[in-house]
């Protein structure tokens, strides 16, 4: 409901409604349900359980805010795989979404400069392109510098032009 609330914030009602849905697919609603621990993602549970997680590589593949839905073989010669560039309203999404988790994840301890702070924990593993990261990147410095009010309504005004 936080992702549904803040994509509606910056205008995204479609994908606000439809975020996620995939979640409700036996491959992924089971795994949720059996490994759930409300600290951590359930996929982590079970990619420590079972060496992978079913319920993330269905998820990823069918969620265009996630990052990994974007990664393509590459042209070029630098590396076999690429991130893709997304389309701006799938990283809003993505902000959204990852705005909404640290929320979740850290209850009380939640301030605008933890997604910031999360995502620096792992940006080196991230294949991305470099505009998407660096949209993301924009979007997560301004949230931790300036608050969620004003960055909400510079991505829906400025980012989206909605």
């Amino acid at each position: 409901m936080l992702v549904c609330r803040h994509c509606f914030r910056l205008g995204l009602y479609r994908q606000g409604l439809m975020h996620d849905l995939s979640k409700y697919n036996p491959v992924e609603f089971l795994v949720g349900a059996k490994y759930y621990q409300g600290f951590q993602s359930p996929n982590n549970a079970e990619r420590m359980d079972r060496g992978y997680s079913s319920a993330w590589l269905h998820h990823k593949g069918r969620n265009k805010h996630h990052l990994e839905y974007w990664i393509d073989y590459s042209l070029g010669e630098e590396s076999p795989l690429a991130g893709m560039k997304m389309p701006v309203e799938y990283v809003a999404e993505m902000f959204c979404d990852r705005v909404a988790a640290s929320k979740t994840y850290l209850g009380d301890q939640y301030t605008d400069g933890a997604p910031l702070a999360y995502y620096e924990k792992s940006k080196t593993h991230y294949l991305m392109h470099p505009e998407t990261r660096a949209l993301l990147e924009q979007m997560l410095t301004m949230l931790a510098e300036q608050g969620e009010n004003r960055t909400f309504h510079y991505i829906r005004y400025h980012i989206l032009k909605k």
